[in-house]
């Protein structure tokens, strides 16, 4: 009798279509978990400082914005086993070859935008090469295209322009809209207004379209399946005839393509572009994909966890300043960030490997 009772909970919330056990099991669970622990320390300590209005969330939520248009590919990329650093160098020319374009040359705004996602999708394209054709690690294959990328920037924007900063003029209306204006939503007028928003920047709204594209791509298209069986194992996978060398070079592309899309935003957004290569935003997004849940090892990891990690990031790199904690303090938080996020996601798998492991004894 104890053990029909026992088991009558676990299959009407079986049959519910909700299982509590499935929800632990789920590689966002830890990172989900991790974001509410974090937005409810920064939202008591930095209550008096306005973290939780919409001008304050604005803040971190537009660096979240720009780190995560590059962790979603990067997470595709590590739950494939590979890894891709060369971003650093890639944003920036992303923006320079659009500044360049309508400067210079005097193209269009949106004939530079594709020129520059053509140039993006060229490097990832060498990359994935690289890496399919000599077998050389992705990280070492990377960080040399990085610093060629880098030299390349400086070089070329020299011998073109005859200078590294290049100014951007106004890309109209329309096309500041979409790739770096400002945007706030706000009903009625002072001191009745309601405000959904204010002041969330262009890529905020485009991470949340690409989030949605690449949520289909890794969690319902058969190309998900495929990046998840690379990550578990190659081998295999080639033998049960998944073109593995094309879906890694595409995933190169991929990545690419995402940084280029950053840096043609900042440029917009400010007007101008610089070849100043962003190393910071290498650690950055490889922190957000690990907080996210995805596996150094590869096979394992979604789409909404590394959104969750990359929000959490956000909150903690910007979040300080809104509390009355040494902004020195700042790296301390990040690095125990990372520990602590790593330790609740393997504790939350283990935890329902437990459990799991416990019910089927039963």
């Amino acid at each position: 009798m104890t053990d029909t009772t026992t088991s009558q909970p676990a299959e009407k919330s079986a049959g519910s279509g909700f299982s509590l056990l499935s929800l632990f099991r789920r590689p966002e669970a830890g990172a989900a978990a991790g974001f509410i622990l974090i937005f409810l320390f920064f939202s008591w300590f930095g209550w008096d400082k306005n973290f939780l209005t919409a001008l304050g969330s604005s803040t971190w939520l537009n660096f979240a914005s720009k780190v995560g248009i590059i962790a979603i590919p990067i997470g595709f990329l590590m739950i494939a086993g590979e890894l891709d650093i060369s971003i650093g160098a890639v944003i920036p020319a992303g923006g320079i070859v659009l500044a360049l374009s309508v400067e210079t040359f005097g193209f269009n705004i949106w004939a530079g935008f594709a020129l520059s996602l053509a140039v993006a999708a060229a490097i990832g394209y060498i990359n994935g090469m690289l890496v399919t054709r000599t077998q050389v690690p992705s990280l070492i294959v990377t960080l040399a295209t990085l610093f060629v990328i880098a030299g390349l920037n400086a070089y070329l924007s020299k011998q073109i322009a005859g200078t590294t900063q290049h100014s951007l003029p106004d890309a109209g209306v329309v096309s500041e809209f979409i790739l770096g204006d400002y945007h706030s939503l706000v009903f009625g007028e002072k001191p009745d207004e309601f405000t959904i928003f204010r002041s969330l920047q262009s890529s905020f709204f485009l991470w949340i379209i690409f989030a949605i594209a690449c949520f289909y791509i890794l969690h319902v298209s058969p190309w998900g399946n495929w990046i998840f069986a690379m990550g578990g194992d190659q081998v295999s996978a080639r033998n049960a005839g998944i073109p593995t060398e094309r879906l890694k070079i595409a995933l190169f592309m991929l990545s690419a393509m995402a940084a280029a899309l950053v840096g043609m935003t900042e440029a917009v957004l400010a007007n101008t572009a610089s070849t100043t290569t962003q190393f910071g935003m290498i650690f950055n997004t490889i922190i957000c994909v690990v907080v996210g849940g995805v596996l150094l090892t590869g096979g394992f990891g979604t789409v909404t966890g590394t959104v969750f990690g990359t929000l959490t990031f956000g909150i903690v790199f910007q979040g300080i300043n809104f509390t009355t904690f040494d902004k020195d303090l700042n790296m301390l938080f990040i690095g125990v960030l990372l520990l602590v996020a790593v330790l609740m996601n393997d504790t939350f798998r283990n935890l329902a490997t437990s459990l799991s492991t416990t019910k089927k004894g039963k």
